[in-house]
């Protein structure tokens, strides 16, 4: 491929060939770690949004267990997702003291 140019058909059918599902589901829950912690920050607090990112991230945990995922990879994941639950269960009690009785 020439420098500026498009990929071909051929060179895009390439290229998803070496990429796996697996691969694609780090990058996702990932990228959902970041924006459950968004959601748990006091700037831009969203505890539904964020609670849908914890529930994500535990119900995919086996489906890529056994999809052959890197169990590091993996483990970093359940870490991220344990500290979030715990972000998370702070912002809840933040919540509830901002309100008055």
């Amino acid at each position: 491929m020439a420098e500026g140019e498009p990929p071909t058909e051929e060179e895009l059918l390439a290229a998803l060939d070496r990429v796996g599902v697996a691969d694609i589901l780090v990058q996702a829950l990932a990228t959902t770690v970041s924006l459950g912690y968004r959601r748990v920050s006091a700037d831009a607090r969203d505890l539904p949004q964020a609670r849908l990112a914890i529930e994500a991230l535990r119900a995919l945990d086996p489906v890529l267990r056994e999809g052959g995922a890197d169990e590091a990879v993996i483990r970093d994941l359940e870490q991220a997702r344990i500290n979030l639950q715990l972000a998370y269960a702070k912002a809840v009690e933040e919540n509830a003291q901002d309100r008055p009785e």
